[in-house]
């Protein structure tokens, strides 16, 4: 690759804040689709400089005043993956996928002849994205300088607007004038060329969606009870008991992207709600707690005051985030907040949790507005409900909750007809560029936020059938007693590498009903990717782990715990695990009030071979391991909201939080900083606040990509039963 001092269209400084500024340069190919959906490969010299991203048709440095066709700044939810190779004009070429997590539509590929070229592309835009970072974190004046730049697309361009009102007409013409089997034949040509920075099976023609598929065996059994207005109501008839109530769900189908969707959702602006919204009146923001949560004050609209002898206001707390599929999901608590206690005139009523996911559909054609399926969530205890599904009482359509799943027809009905009017909607969510903030202060405010989340439903239904409300009270979690399961501990016949030799301080459990303790279950209960993957999709599901869970850290710290295979506490350290062969520590460092390390030890009774995925990502560099090591995530028993927080779906850990490696000796250390991220320090606020009264299993894999690499395999498990925060044990710093 090459590599020049030389200034090209970039800011004139070298140094920025004391710090050099970071460049690489270098001929590449990139990948995409034209507005007629056929595939280009042009050769372009690609320069980064600090934070900023130029691309050239010619050599800058050979053609003066040669100008950029294209440029920006790398931001911070800028995520890169490496697709492996693929042929391009007749020819194999190792390709390198940009996305960003808060934007679908900002997505591109670029190509180089070797996978050496490929890595040090991958490690030249980290870079620029950590020169980002330590800018944002300069302070206020940087971040709204930052916030006026453009993040660099090398996705398809929007300017050519001749070019696509053509190859618009032209797609109308064909399929008006071809017959229904060469529409067909059209139809699949389409899916096998959409978007070239979709998975491999995609480019196939295999028309197949991983977002559509959870990565854990689904526990709820849904039953359509309801259609209405072309929105469907479904009942949870699993015989779910993490409430006092039933689990229902409204879903839909609208002809606008997720992200549309998603800003029409946490819109405060009352013009837009009241096209929509029936059930509140206004709604104002109280608190901003962090880039994606805040607390909300609001009103009932006046047809559900009629009841009462006086109005009611109530406050809730929201949390967004975007998946790494591009599933958006928002959830709503009751909250109190010391800036808007309780109003004369109002009394203060509480509105019960619920939860939005909005998500993409693909299609084989994409439409040019987009599509999406929207679901929401939420827990119904009035008395009127069965009346109401069997069509025996209109009682339950006067209550909130009725108010609460109606709420998707308006958004429906309201998309629909700005869709017919050619109207698009500019509101746009506010979301500052600095994820990586953590200020004391706001933390603080999101803990006093979340402590008045209920562990369960509200109280009886009262005599209104008003389900989902009730007077502002305090509710103590339970724990709720051990559900009986067979499988939960590990039977596995491998060699055991001398487990009884350790002992952290977080102890493995005897029983099935034991508490605060941790168990090792078999990867049943987790979707893989199968053999035949790349081609159709096909999950499996996971057998017995890789790796034995021999021991468990509960640790608490005043500074975030790192390297603690060197801690002279750890295990490690200790004569017999010193002799054992392979050992892959994951620190999960939690950001808290003390810190927080839970410390798992998952070792192999031999050493592991070189040439296997496994022996790669352990000598492997740090991007290569951010961009494999995954993590799912289940709640097994607990409060069906952090069930929805937590979520079903592996999660590529590197590209969503950050994490540093030690390589030493027998053991590779995975610390994962899990306060890197707002979105995942939000997620594991909620489940902090749970803790005591929840079962959570967890599995770790390495991504396989290529054929040779399926089907993947579970390198470990482990279950924690309801871990109490006191017990944590001080490790010193």
């Amino acid at each position: 690759m090459l590599k020049s001092d030389g200034d090209i269209s970039a800011p004139e400084e070298n140094v920025v804040g004391g710090r050099p500024v970071f460049e690489h340069s270098g001929w590449v190919y990139h990948l995409g689709t034209n507005s007629i959906k056929r595939e280009y490969c042009n050769k372009r010299f690609l320069h980064i400089k600090g934070k900023y991203v130029m691309m050239y048709k010619r050599n800058p440095h050979e053609h003066a005043g040669t100008k950029p066709i294209r440029r920006g700044v790398v931001g911070h939810t800028l995520v890169l993956e490496e697709l492996g190779s693929r042929k391009v004009n007749e020819g194999d070429f190792y390709v390198l996928k940009f996305s960003n997590r808060l934007d679908e539509d900002k997505k591109g590929e670029i190509a180089c002849a070797t996978a050496g070229e490929t890595q040090k592309w991958m490690e030249a835009f980290e870079q620029a994205k950590k020169q980002a970072e330590y800018e944002v974190s300069q302070g206020s004046n940087t971040r709204n300088k930052l916030s006026m730049e453009n993040e660099i697309n090398l996705g398809r361009h929007g300017r050519r607007h001749r070019v696509t009102q053509y190859a618009n007409r032209l797609k109308r013409l064909i399929s008006t004038k071809q017959s229904g089997e060469s529409r067909r034949s059209i139809s699949f040509d389409a899916s096998s060329s959409f978007s070239s920075s979709t998975s491999v099976s995609h480019r196939s023609g295999v028309d197949f969606c991983e977002v559509d598929a959870a990565d854990v065996i689904e526990e709820h059994e849904w039953k359509c009870v309801r259609a209405l207005a072309g929105v469907r109501i479904f009942e949870d008839v699993s015989g779910y008991k993490g409430g006092k109530g039933v689990l229902v769900k409204a879903v839909t189908v609208m002809e606008v992207t997720a992200k549309s969707v998603f800003d029409m959702i946490l819109s405060l602006d009352r013009h837009q709600r009241y096209e929509w919204d029936s059930l509140t009146s206004d709604l104002e923001l109280v608190d901003s707690l962090s880039v994606n949560s805040d607390v909300v004050h609001g009103t009932y609209a006046s047809r559900y005051l009629t009841r009462w002898k006086c109005k009611r206001d109530f406050i809730f707390s929201r949390q967004w985030f975007c998946d790494q599929d591009g599933t958006y999901t928002i959830l709503l608590f009751p909250a109190v907040h010391k800036k808007r206690p309780p109003k004369s005139g109002y009394r203060r009523t509480r509105i019960n949790s619920s939860t939005w996911e909005i998500k993409n559909i693909t299609t084989p054609i994409p439409t040019n507005g987009g599509r999406c399926l929207v679901t929401q969530m939420l827990e119904v205890r009035s008395r009127g409900w069965s009346r109401w599904k069997a069509n025996q009482s209109s009682k339950f359509e006067k209550t909130v909750s009725y108010a609460l799943l109606s709420q998707v027809s308006g958004l429906k009905a309201y998309s629909s007809a700005k869709t017919a009017t050619s109207t698009v909607l500019h509101k746009e969510v506010s979301l500052p560029i600095n994820e990586f903030e953590d200020d004391d202060e706001v933390a603080d405010q999101f803990y006093d936020a979340i402590s008045a989340y209920p562990s369960s439903s509200s109280s009886e239904d009262d005599e209104d059938y008003d389900d989902t409300i009730n007077d502002d009270t305090q509710h103590d979690s339970k724990d709720e007693s051990m559900k009986s399961t067979d499988t939960c501990l590990n039977q596995q016949t491998n060699p055991d590498p001398g487990s009884s030799h350790f002992c952290g301080s977080m102890c493995e459990a005897k029983s099935e009903t034991d508490t605060n303790c941790w168990m090792s279950p078999s990867g049943a209960g987790f979707m893989i990717r199968g053999k035949t993957y790349v081609k159709d999709g096909t999950k499996v599901a996971g057998g017995v782990p890789f790796l034995k869970l021999i021991a468990v850290d509960w640790f608490k710290s005043n500074n975030p715990a790192s390297k603690v295979a060197l801690h002279p506490k750890c295990l490690l350290q200790s004569e017999a695990g010193k002799k054992l062969p392979f050992v892959l520590v994951m620190n999960l460092q939690v950001p808290a009030k003390p810190n927080y390390s839970l410390v798992l030890y998952f070792a192999s009774d031999k050493p592991i071979a070189k040439d296997t995925l496994l022996g790669r990502f352990i000598d492997e560099t740090n991007a290569f391991r951010d961009s494999r090591f995954k993590l799912i995530p289940s709640i097994v028993e607990g409060y069906w909201m952090v069930k929805r927080a937590v979520g079903t779906k592996a999660c590529l850990l590197g590209k969503a939080v950050t994490c540093n490696y030690l390589r030493q000796d027998n053991f590779l250390e995975i610390d994962v900083d899990i306060g890197s991220s707002s979105v995942a320090r939000s997620v594991i606020g909620i489940v902090l606040g749970y803790v005591t009264s929840i079962v959570v299993d967890l599995a770790i894999l390495i991504e396989g990509k290529e054929p040779e690499e399926l089907p993947e395999y579970i390198l470990g498990t482990v279950r924690l039963n309801r871990v109490r925060l006191e017990s944590a044990v001080p490790l010193d710093d």
